[in-house]
């Protein structure tokens, strides 16, 4: 088949030609209701003519030696959507979205990874839950001499308790205070004064009181 010869808009009078036919004619896309139906008409096919097939919505083009589908020739035949995502079909236009509800569930650890919208260019990424989640900035936990605590560490999970032991000696008076665990609320760590422990105890027997402060 020769190569087209364009586009010619003819007039009444003109001479029809057998190359007018060939290059300007011959050039259009024939239509067809199935591939059976076009190769019945075309007994010899020329390399570069084109057919559609109705039957199927398909655009051929003809190779040296045989008619080939294009592009508009779909072969999906459904979308599923998949882990965490939610929407599909079989026909027509389709639509995913994720879904979170659809995930399975797990115990996020800083390796994992999370979506993002990335602001800097407006497309989705995965980002390190480590890098959105604030780690701190406290190095160490330390328990200074004469603190009243015991205790600290460098990294893990930290502990402190109180500790007597780490305390500066004094001369108890009155109007001081220790610490005590309140009962009366659910053993909540209060402080209280020295005073109203004395007046606690019964006048005829001082002796657990010296005891215990002692």
């Amino acid at each position: 088949m020769a190569a087209g010869l364009g586009f010619k808009t003819f007039v009444s009078g003109d001479v029809l030609t057998a190359a007018d036919t060939n290059g300007y004619l011959m050039q259009g896309v024939l239509v067809f209701a199935t591939a059976s139906a076009r190769d019945a008409a075309i007994s010899s096919p020329q390399e570069g003519q084109f057919a559609f097939t109705k039957d199927n919505d398909t655009l051929w083009y003809r190779s040296a030696s045989a008619w080939v589908a294009t592009s508009l020739a779909a072969d999906i035949t459904g979308v599923t959507a998949g882990t965490a995502l939610a929407g599909g079909g079989t026909s027509g236009d389709v639509t995913l979205n994720v879904d979170v509800n659809s995930a399975s569930t797990v115990t996020a650890t800083n390796s994992d990874y999370i979506l993002i919208s990335d602001v800097t260019d407006n497309t989705t990424k995965k980002a390190l839950i480590s890098d959105i989640v604030a780690t701190g900035d406290i190095t160490a936990v330390n328990t200074a001499a004469n603190s009243s605590l015991a205790g600290g560490a460098a990294s893990g999970a930290v502990s402190l308790t109180a500790s007597v032991h780490n305390s500066t000696a004094a001369t108890a008076a009155s109007t001081d205070y220790v610490l005590i665990a309140d009962t009366d609320d659910s053993n909540a760590t209060k402080k209280a004064l020295i005073s109203d422990i004395v007046s606690l105890v019964p006048p005829s027997d001082p002796i657990p009181l010296i005891l215990a402060l002692s």
